[in-house]
């Protein structure tokens, strides 16, 4: 029996009470796994019938039928309650219906009785990496490639880790060792086209798309539509020079407007001379320009790609890419940038777009709110960043589907909650599920407020008066929230968020996001606006 694999087991999980009570919170959702249907259900079945019952989930499993496989992996629990790998694979297909809690408890259970089974491990490591538990994540994942360097699954979960903390080329290679070990597992195709994307291998990306559509059994035909779009947009991208290059100054700073929370910033595309309001939207990976924008200034569809998700109205937005020869923000220029184009629901100040992480993702990035002013740098040293030593630096974290994301403590909560950081979202956001804990509910006020997202209007939402919300070190009292459905956004960020953290949070800071470092630092500024 290895050594290597307890000591794992229990460096990671000295306090399973409290990483339990961690997945609770960030699973309400959840049932237990130990349940199983009853003894009826199931009549005179050997161990052999268990194994195909095994195989019948699997593929279920891949067709995206996840009702049907929970319901064959629990009889095959039923013929064979012992069985390992029932539970492992039921275990997986609780990830993909984002029951972490129950995925958790089988995969734990697993681990510890078998701790040479490196497929337990790589299955309970996805369950913390799909829960946003980054630390366990890495270690259990590592302990299922010191007991087998062949776990597909182990590699690929590292491949999605690195992702989302912003290595890159650390991903590639993990993600390229995850396909060639199981060419078959259509999600790995997925994953490693997403990786290839951020890393501008755009060809890469689109083979990889390609191949994923070859291999799944998916039948939501919507998803299949985005993904068939989105290959005919990388492969557009693959004809083009780079990406996103910088020209023009080393440095600038412009002075923005603070609209409903959000920073506005004046900038330039495509060589024209007008000035064009665009609010900073960390909250968003691809910038985005209005249809009526694109329309004046001829930027031009480039293809469609079926429906995105999103928050407000019937929860769903047409994709539309455009591309943009050319962004001028002050002193600087970048050339070659992908939008989307879409329509802005609006019922105040008018924008012409949003300014998403990748287009600023080549620069040291600042914004002040106290100054209110934007800044960019190419080769600033991050140690100027803060010389009052208030600053607090905490782990950039970047979703599959481009968000920050960050830890955020509220008061009542014991455990941390992964909230996107969104400089466009004028309030903050919980989850509805957050809303129902019990240590939250007496929070709620009498307050209705309007919801204008990306997918349109949503009147009458619930709001909550946070005591306390505490980022890193730094809290602020009395948070407004409102309480939304995050399924949709969390159905792509690849792990679980509770929630927003937005411009009534984030106006009190300086934040400078250094994505060469993957790390996003904040200062206090001396008078809350």
């Amino acid at each position: 029996m290895s050594n290597v694999g307890f000591w794992h087991l229990n460096r990671s999980f000295v306090r399973v009470g409290r990483i339990r009570a961690a997945f609770f919170i960030l699973a309400l959702a959840g049932v237990s796994a130990a349940a199983a249907p009853p003894d009826g259900d199931v009549q005179q079945v050997n161990v052999d019938d268990a194994k195909q019952l095994i195989k019948q989930g699997e593929k279920l499993a891949r067709r995206g039928n996840l009702a049907e496989a929970e319901r064959t992996l629990r009889r095959a629990l039923v013929v064979s309650p012992s069985n390992s790998l029932a539970k492992l694979k039921l275990a997986f297909v609780y990830i993909k219906q984002r029951r972490l809690l129950s995925a958790y408890d089988l995969s734990f259970e697993v681990a510890k009785a078998e701790p040479e089974n490196s497929y337990a491990f790589a299955v309970l490591g996805t369950a913390f990496l799909n829960a946003g538990r980054f630390s366990e994540a890495r270690t259990v994942f590592y302990t299922s490639l010191n007991l087998n360097k062949r776990e597909a699954l182990a590699w690929a979960g590292l491949g999605l880790l690195d992702f989302y903390e912003n290595k890159i080329e650390q991903s590639v290679v993990s993600l390229r060792e995850a396909v060639y070990l199981e060419p078959t597992e259509a999600d790995y195709f997925f994953t490693f086209a997403q990786v290839s994307s951020r890393a501008e291998n755009y060809t890469d990306a689109a083979d990889a798309y390609n191949r994923f559509l070859l291999l799944s059994r998916d039948t939501d035909d919507e998803r299949r539509a985005r993904i068939k779009g989105l290959i005919n947009f990388l492969r557009y991208l693959g004809q083009k020079p780079k990406l996103y290059s910088p020209t023009g100054d080393d440095q600038t700073s412009v002075r923005f407007e603070l609209t409903d929370n959000r920073p506005v910033i004046s900038l330039k595309i495509n060589e024209n001379a007008e000035d064009l309001d665009f609010v900073l939207d960390t909250g968003s990976g691809i910038s985005v320009i209005s249809q009526e924008t694109a329309k004046r200034l001829k930027v031009k569809e480039i293809t469609r790609g079926g429906f995105a998700k999103g928050i407000g109205g019937d929860g769903k937005f047409e994709i539309v890419y455009g591309f943009i020869k050319q962004v001028e923000i002050g002193g600087v220029k970048l050339k070659n940038v992908p939008v989307y184009i879409r329509k802005f629901h609006t019922t105040g100040k008018r924008v012409d777009g949003y300014i998403g992480l990748s287009l600023i993702s080549k620069f040291l990035t600042t914004i002040d709110y106290g100054s209110r002013t934007f800044s960019l740098a190419r080769k600033a040293d991050i140690a100027d960043v803060d010389a009052s030593g208030k600053a607090v630096s905490l782990p950039l974290r970047l979703t599959s589907s481009g968000f920050l994301s960050g830890e955020v403590q509220i008061e009542g909560v014991e455990s941390p909650l992964n909230f996107i950081v969104d400089t466009g979202a004028s309030v903050s956001v919980i989850s509805s599920d957050v809303a129902k804990l019990d240590s939250v509910t007496p929070f709620a006020t009498a307050d209705r407020m309007r919801v204008i997202g990306a997918a349109g209007i949503t009147d009458d939402v619930r709001s909550y008066l946070l005591p306390k919300v505490s980022f890193g070190s730094h809290s602020r009292n009395s948070i407004t929230a409102i309480a939304l459905n995050l399924d949709m956004i969390n159905e792509a960020s690849g792990f679980e968020q509770a929630g927003i953290l937005g411009g009534n949070f984030l106006k009190n800071y300086r934040m400078t996001f250094d994505f060469k470092n993957s790390k996003v630092i904040f200062v206090p500024i001396d008078r809350a606006r």
